[in-house]
């Protein structure tokens, strides 16, 4: 009986090693990758989850961190590389609707530092407003070294925004006391 049991947590404890080296997750569909590099810079997958609006799955996102954190004010406070990765996963994604939404979520996570933090809206938005396609994927990299956010489009560099208050503005959107969504939250922590 106790062969049995010890074969048995062996192959249960093979096939969750096994399921843990998987290089992608799958989120609603779109496969996401457990490691991702910028600019020789490698982080990894803290949480993914899907971001619904009337009960349509319109984007894929993920949250990669230098060191995995469950711990939403730790992550906006850390001045350390960290990336979203947004895959678009609805034909009825607009760059008018996205940086619309990306305003509201703006207007919840920076607080009294709103007007402060205007210019670089208006200029990240900007960035956000060529045309969108379902599958396209945005990767908003934190740069530490030189406090910018990169806006890297389908692997194409679109700009940079400076800041670290915009960082803790812009990753308070999804990570903040007040989200845009909690339930995405959560799964971004890895909840």
């Amino acid at each position: 009986m106790k062969k049995i049991l010890l074969l048995l947590t062996f192959l249960i404890s093979v096939q969750f090693s096994t399921v843990s080296a998987q290089a992608t997750l799958e989120v609603n569909g779109v496969t996401v990758p457990r490691k991702i590099e910028v600019q020789n810079k490698t982080m990894q997958l803290n949480g993914a989850g899907g971001r619904s609006k009337m009960w349509l799955e319109v984007y894929v996102q993920a949250l990669y961190l230098s060191q995995l954190s469950q711990d939403p004010k730790f992550i906006i406070d850390s001045d350390t590389e960290m990336a979203i990765r947004i895959e678009i996963t609805s034909s009825m994604v607009s760059s008018n609707k996205l940086t619309k939404a990306m305003n509201t979520g703006f207007e919840k996570s920076a607080g009294s530092n709103l007007e402060e933090l205007r210019p670089r809206i208006e200029q990240f938005k900007t960035l956000l407003s060529d045309p969108i396609t379902e599958k396209d994927v945005f990767v908003l990299w934190y740069n530490p070294f030189d406090q910018t956010i990169n806006v890297i489009k389908n692997e194409v560099v679109k700009g940079k925004i400076p800041g670290f208050d915009f960082k803790k503005a812009l990753f308070g959107i999804w990570l903040s006391d007040k989200p845009v969504d909690e339930t995405l939250k959560k799964h971004l922590l890895g909840i």
